[in-house]
């Protein structure tokens, strides 16, 4: 509490009163009202210096506080209320991580090991809390970092309900591609309600016109007469993806439109793909390749006993006379793709589509 006291000047000395005749009757009182006013005066001053200098507590609990702006966010899960700004953010949706990068966004808490290492900024960086896997995540440290938003997807789509339970006055949102729905679509969906998130609609506008492009110029591009199979290799070993619900490539089939050289009863989205041996892929003839490395995105790659995909593929004797090979129409995906799969890893794959096709019109 603020205070202070008021001293009033005397309009005479302690303990003597005014006495005045007649004669000085005039002067007198002119004299008084003169000092009244002067009083007076001293006192507004006075009360006005206490007002710059505190507040009372009657004032202090009539005060406004700053009104708090929120943002609305559409989500797998409804309807999402955000207070803005965001400040501290974790993610552990791996098809973030290069778009926040890409917008300059810090974050608190990741799983670092699915963090691409083609975005050091965030799986380098010591000041980002480790969230572990999927398989073992740590999500005591995801609460210790204290968030004040938490993007989750992807691979820990699984935990949500134990991440919403540790962090119950926290905003979540959750983005992940939707069952049902075009990857396309759920791609660009994520991409814009980030921008709104962090005020970077522009830049979540730039990202899906590239990627509108990229698509358009695949399309274009493509020769419906030729067929299409997808693989994705890790541990020296081929697996056939299948078209649209295969890991990364599957999508791609629809969006472009591409011919399949083999359909298989069945096909999942196993992340090492489905089991094939390579005189099916013979047998099946591709005139194009598709090929994901999957250990090229992981710590596989770090390994003594690594081999690329490409050593892979092209090496093997059993697919020396299938059209793809000998004709060099081979496309791979971008060695982070398997611990990517953002919108902008499509954007390349798309484009890369796209050089390899209008290559071979020529």
């Amino acid at each position: 509490m603020y205070g202070c006291r008021l001293g009033l000047p005397n309009l005479a000395p302690p303990g003597r009163w005014f006495t005045f005749d007649a004669k000085d009757t005039k002067d007198t009182m002119a004299r008084i009202r003169h000092s009244l006013i002067a009083a007076v005066a001293a006192a507004g001053l006075l009360l006005t210096a206490c007002s710059d200098g505190g507040t009372s507590t009657a004032d202090q609990s009539n005060a406004t506080p700053a009104s708090e702006s929120t943002i609305t966010v559409e989500d797998n899960f409804g309807t999402q209320e955000i207070a803005l700004p965001v400040e501290k953010i974790a993610s552990t949706d791996n098809r973030t991580f290069e778009v926040l990068n890409a917008w300059g966004i810090e974050l608190v808490a990741a799983p670092k090991q699915l963090v691409p290492f083609t975005v050091p900024e965030y799986k380098d960086n010591t000041d980002i809390q480790d969230l572990g896997t999927h398989r073992e995540p740590n999500l005591e440290m995801l609460t210790a970092a204290e968030p004040d938003l938490i993007i989750n997807g992807q691979r820990f789509t699984q935990h949500r309900d134990a991440i919403v339970k540790l962090n119950p006055d926290t905003a979540l949102i959750e983005l992940e591609p939707r069952d049902g729905e075009p990857v396309e679509a759920e791609l660009k969906r994520q991409v814009t309600e980030l921008g709104k998130v962090f005020e970077k609609e522009n830049e979540a506008d730039k990202i899906i016109a590239d990627f509108d492009a990229a698509l358009e110029r695949a399309k274009a591009a493509y020769n419906k007469d030729e067929n299409v199979m997808a693989v994705n290799v890790t541990g020296g070993t081929i697996g056939y993806i299948a078209p649209s619900v295969g890991r990364t490539y599957g999508p791609v089939f629809d969006m472009i439109g591409l011919t399949p050289a083999l359909e298989v009863p069945e096909g999942s989205n196993n992340h090492m793909g489905d089991d094939i041996s390579v005189e099916a892929i013979a047998a099946a003839n591709p005139d194009w390749l598709l090929v994901l490395d999957r250990d090229a995105g992981t710590t596989d790659r770090d390994s003594a006993d690594y081999r690329p995909a490409a050593a892979i593929v092209e090496e093997s004797d059993a697919l020396q006379n299938v059209t793809a090979v000998k004709e060099g129409q081979i496309s791979y995906a971008p060695e982070d793709t398997y611990t990517n799969e953002s919108i902008i890893t499509y954007t390349e794959i798309l484009n890369d589509l796209a050089d390899a096709f209008e290559k071979a019109q020529n």
